[in-house]
């Protein structure tokens, strides 16, 4: 029995009760740092989406990716997000060669599903290309040991850095003291989370890069939640029981700054994806390739857009809506059939977020540029 199957097993139903008499617990944010007068998110293009799609970009059988393919993807997203001719006009729009970038990748699902290295390789060749050394660009993930399973440092140029902030699980070195979010879900004796250190310490400027993937506990795994729970320490005790917190949490901790200041782009890499099962499933039968890219500085816009493709492709498995709460779907059990699921899916923290103005949740509000390569 794994811990937290026996953390469910043995909590009292107090626990239990005093999660459902207090739905909304209590935040305490603690940061020294203040909003940018230019904030990242949802940035310049609120509101908008720019979506591309290729049909070779990935094979689904042998599931290689075309990176010739993936760099026009690129290119036609950037300038098409800004409007731009030359591809080089639409990054310096973000960068600086003074800026010290972070790639916030998502490798949560690796080695099956994660930020491709193909699309990583050429967002590091056209930072360098804007003029931004090497050694001022950082690929980063929370675990070292999802990290070690793709191996980003043999795609790109030496001198990038390569850069987990829990070499060893547990690790606390990699997390700033003095920026964190204090809350007791459930009774718990560690009520904080802290901030990656080189997200508040190090980088001047951040590319959000996650997946399209279902989410047993948040509905859909995409831009807000790559910048919450990949941005902080001790965040799965908000998803233990059949009820969770993460409706709340996530908006809460991609509310903290300095991460909606310094995000000032999101590239979703949705040549693959997780339909049921996610974040984590290696189960081939819940991946599928929507073969696209979604690009934006709203990562709200671009996350309720993944709703619809991760619900379309439910639809068609015929498997229930992750808006579906019934109490018959919910089992205690590995998701191996995709009419049940562990948790009570919360895909309302995309709307919840809005409080915080990081972006529009209104489809009808919502503006998408398609482009086929």
């Amino acid at each position: 029995m794994h811990r937290r199957d026996f953390l469910h097993v043995a909590a009292a139903s107090p626990v239990l009760a005093r999660a459902a008499s207090n739905p909304t617990p209590a935040y305490r944010v603690v940061t020294p740092y203040k909003p940018a007068s230019s904030p990242g998110s949802p940035g310049p293009y609120k509101g908008h989406v720019t979506r591309v799609h290729a049909e070779n970009s990935i094979d689904p059988e042998s599931e290689r990716v075309d990176a010739g393919v993936v760099r026009r993807m690129i290119s036609e997203g950037m300038r098409g997000m800004t409007g731009d001719k030359d591809e080089r006009d639409a990054w310096a729009r973000f960068f600086t060669p003074q800026d010290i970038v972070g790639l916030k990748v998502n490798c949560s699902g690796a080695p099956n599903v994660m930020t491709n290295p193909e699309i990583v390789t050429d967002i590091v060749q056209n930072l360098i290309k804007i003029g931004v050394p090497p050694k001022q660009i950082y690929i980063y993930e929370k675990f070292k040991n999802q990290m070690d399973t793709v191996r980003y440092e043999q795609y790109v140029p030496g001198g990038v850095n390569v850069v987990a902030a829990e070499v060893g699980r547990g690790d606390i070195l990699g997390y700033d003291p003095n920026v964190y979010v204090e809350a007791d879900f459930f009774g718990e004796e560690d009520t904080r989370s802290f901030m990656v250190r080189l997200v508040s310490e190090t980088l001047t400027k951040i590319i959000s890069l996650p997946n399209m993937k279902e989410h047993r506990a948040a509905g859909v795994t995409g831009c807000l939640k790559n910048i919450a729970y990949g941005h902080f320490s001790n965040v799965d005790r908000s998803h233990r029981w059949e009820k969770t917190n993460t409706d709340t949490y996530i908006g809460t901790l991609a509310a903290v700054e300095p991460i909606p200041s310094k995000t000032v782009l999101h590239i979703m890499d949705g040549l693959r994806g997780v339909w049921h099962a996610g974040p984590f499933s290696r189960d081939k039968k819940f991946r599928f390739f929507p073969k696209q890219m979604m690009f934006g500085t709203d990562p709200i816009a671009m996350d309720r857009l993944l709703i619809d493709v991760i619900d379309d492709k439910r639809k068609r498995e015929g498997a229930p809506s992750v808006f579906d709460r019934s109490k018959e779907r919910i089992r205690f059990e590995r998701e191996v059939d995709a009419q049940y699921n562990r948790f009570i899916r919360e895909p309302g923290h995309i709307k919840y977020a809005t409080q915080f103005d990081l972006g529009v949740y209104d489809i009808d509000q919502i503006k998408i540029n398609r482009i086929d390569v």
